[in-house]
């Protein structure tokens, strides 16, 4: 894309994701401020549960769902910053156009949608709400930068020009590949209970039929479980390991949570070693 970069064709759309929860009007604010100024435009909520100011949480859920949604421009707000220093920015890519706060919340999603090709600090007025509040962005900043880049206005009408490089990235998860396994961070926790490492699926893919599973740190458990495809190669209640939807390295447990089970959250660190078949 160029300078010039914007979108065009009838399938248009604006996708939210945010931390603004459900029981507030923040959420519809923004869906008003988008029908206001872009009545036609299609509006796909991804979610607006993720914990409150949990960028790293946001940031994947973020990453791995705008490779299915339509081109468009995805706005995604978590934002303890709002109001500081922190940049507004657009970013756009091979894929589509991101629009939210540089904190890191936007990079991963962007090199799903092929890597940033241009990126502006939202610092046009006329594109922005008459007043500006300093602690709601959503509304005044990004959901109309938005509906007029939705609309097909140029990126460059948005505001000045960024150097990539200056873009605010999150810390590398953790990711050590050994001979017999790989130690990973945990990368998530879904709404099931799932645990997503950091890992990609291959490093599973290439060990034994059962792995041990132990925390890097004071904690001393440790659980043998299957290696398999889905959650039905476990027994009832019990753990197993698998690729998941997302092509990365999944801990589950049949008919349970294994979150739960295991004692972790995002941002702890596992070992998995694979074990000789007996």
């Amino acid at each position: 894309m160029t300078s010039s970069a914007h979108l065009t064709g009838s399938t248009q759309i604006v996708s939210l994701t945010t931390d603004y929860g459900l029981a507030d009007g923040f959420v519809a604010a923004c869906h008003g401020v988008i029908a206001r100024l872009a009545p036609t435009l299609r509006v796909i909520d991804v979610t607006h549960l993720v914990p409150p100011g949990d960028i790293r949480r946001g940031a994947v859920v973020l990453a791995q769902t705008v490779p299915y949604l339509p081109v468009g421009v995805h706005v995604a707000v978590v934002d303890p910053g709002v109001g500081t220093a922190r940049r507004g920015i657009a970013l756009a890519t091979p894929g589509g156009l991101l629009v939210g706060p540089d904190n890191g919340l936007l990079i991963d999603a962007a090199a799903a949608l092929g890597g940033v090709t241009e990126a502006v600090e939202l610092t046009n007025p006329r594109w922005l709400a008459e007043r500006v509040s300093a602690t709601f962005h959503g509304r005044d900043v990004f959901a109309p930068v938005a509906a007029r880049l939705a609309s097909g206005a140029p990126l460059s009408e948005a505001g000045a020009a960024v150097e990539v490089s200056t873009l605010i990235r999150l810390p590398e998860p953790v990711v050590e590949v050994r001979p017999d396994g790989f130690t990973a961070e945990v990368l998530t926790v879904d709404h099931f209970g799932n645990v997503q490492l950091a890992a990609p699926a291959d490093l599973l893919l290439a060990l034994p039929a059962r792995v041990r599973i132990r925390p890097v740190g004071e904690q001393t458990w440790e659980h043998v479980v299957v290696h398999g495809r889905t959650f039905g190669d476990a027994s009832p209640g019990a753990l197993v390991a698998h690729p998941d939807s997302a092509g990365r390295v999944a801990l589950s447990a049949n008919g349970g949570r294994a979150a739960e089970v295991l004692g972790v959250a995002a941002g702890t660190l596992l070992r998995v070693d694979g074990l000789a078949d007996c």
